[in-house]
């Protein structure tokens, strides 16, 4: 039987989205699971899988053309079914007029029509053809958006600025991000190159001011936290954490698991939070107009600096995962969403959220709350210091971590006990592993 696949809601905030590209030709056979589109929201560019097993019957939108969530986008149907697409798009919600792209073909004309006298090409090749092609812009759409340079190469604004400070020819890369882009890394890679035997003869070159347009995840990034900000009445409590024993515990965790399985602190911190929630779910809410709800699982995101600004990935229920798990999916999220090809599950439904800084060396800071969640946990570098035990001064282990929370929803009390119990998860860790 025929489905019709719509335009995914793929955040609380999401109101429409852009289709960038057709993974499977009209008439190409899918899988349940299997990548269908590509569609890009305020966040990032996200694979949408196939809910149904059939053949792509009708594309009903153009790539990079935008439309409401829940518009209908495609029709899956069996292999020979006859598919009455006008009939069943009419039962859906209408959508309102594409932005931008080619226009949707007509609902009512028959799947595959080839022009008149010309066979309808090989759905494998022409799929293969689209895969290889770089998505042209939306119409109207300034190249300096795109990142489209002349003779068709598409480069991050931050890509061309390291390439033009360091007298490099874009056309000569190969991108490593979505649709051949070429990205800062890229760039860096190709500079680390030719930089052999020559850092010592270049002449400095001085900086040059420059005026960048603000790409579309900094400014929802930017809109939405501006919005938390003044919108929700932020407090801050911070805790000194005795991290020896977790950093002994990891060491001896990772060497029994394979590489593939190997956590990171981070991986240990996600889980002493699911825990600490599971004992307070007071944190575990948001604000839904005069109520507050409560989350019945636990979905801790984790957020991870990307080129031109922040995503977060979520670890589903991790509160009933072990942590080999929450290692191995947060590692696949965390470099898809580095790739720019997150899928919905990725970045869907989190409860609390995580923000470590601590690898760039930073020892504290406060996070800014990511509605409508309640709160937000911010933690530093693991650092040495001295600390006094026992009257005795002794080199320690220390971590400093901040809880912003939401004061419509806790109070400080509140909160304080909900760092305590974290603070016991992470200085008692083998109860991590229980």
């Amino acid at each position: 039987m025929a489905e019709l696949v719509t335009m995914p809601k793929l955040g609380f905030d999401m109101t429409e989205g852009t289709l960038v590209r057709w993974v499977k030709a009209e008439g190409q056979p899918v899988a349940k699971g299997e990548v269908l589109a590509e569609i890009e929201t305020d966040k990032a560019t996200v694979e949408v899988a196939a809910q149904a097993e059939g053949i792509v019957h009708k594309h009903l939108v153009g790539e990079k053309t935008t439309v409401p969530v829940g518009t209908p986008i495609a029709v899956i149907g069996e292999a020979g079914e006859a598919v009455d697409v006008e009939s069943l798009v009419s039962g859906a919600r209408p959508a309102a007029a594409p932005r931008g792209g080619k226009p949707a073909p007509e609902a009512a004309e028959p799947a595959q029509a080839p022009p008149s006298g010309r066979e309808p090409p090989s759905p494998p090749k022409e799929a293969a053809r689209e895969r290889e092609r770089p998505a042209p812009p939306a119409e109207g759409e300034a190249s300096a958006d795109d990142g489209r340079l002349p003779g068709g190469v598409r480069a991050s604004p931050l890509a061309r600025r390291l390439a033009r400070e360091g007298s490099l020819e874009l056309a000569q890369l190969t991108g490593s991000g979505p649709g051949g882009r070429i990205l800062k890394r890229d760039v860096e890679a190709a500079l680390a190159g030719l930089r052999t035997g020559a850092r010592e003869t270049r002449p400095a070159r001085p900086l040059q001011a420059e005026r960048l347009p603000l790409s579309k995840l900094r400014s929802i990034i930017g809109r939405r936290m501006a919005a938390s900000k003044s919108q929700v009445p932020h407090f801050y409590l911070t805790a000194d954490l005795d991290i020896g024993r977790l950093l002994d515990l990891r060491q001896q965790f990772n060497e029994l698991q394979p590489e593939d399985s190997q956590a990171s602190i981070n991986d240990f911190l996600v889980k002493a939070v699911a825990l600490a929630l599971r004992e307070f779910p007071a944190l575990n809410a948001s604000l839904d107009g005069d109520a507050i709800i409560r989350h019945g699982a636990i979905h801790i995101g984790i957020a991870v600096a990307v080129e031109d600004g922040l995503l977060t990935v979520v670890v589903h229920s991790a509160d009933a995962k072990p942590i080999d798990q929450i290692a191995r999916e947060s590692r696949e999220m965390v470099a898809r969403a580095r790739q720019g090809k997150v899928r919905p599950e990725d970045i869907q439904g989190s409860t609390f959220t995580l923000s470590n800084l601590g690898m760039f060396g930073v020892h504290e800071f406060g996070a800014i709350i990511n509605p409508p969640e309640a709160a937000i946990l911010a933690v530093g570098a693991a650092r040495e210091e001295p600390v006094v035990d026992a009257g005795q001064i002794r080199v320690g282990r220390r971590m400093k971590a901040t809880l912003s929370a939401d004061h419509r929803v806790t109070d400080g009390a509140e909160a304080a006990r909900w760092l305590q119990v974290f603070q016991r998860q992470v200085e008692q860790p083998l109860s991590l592993l229980l």
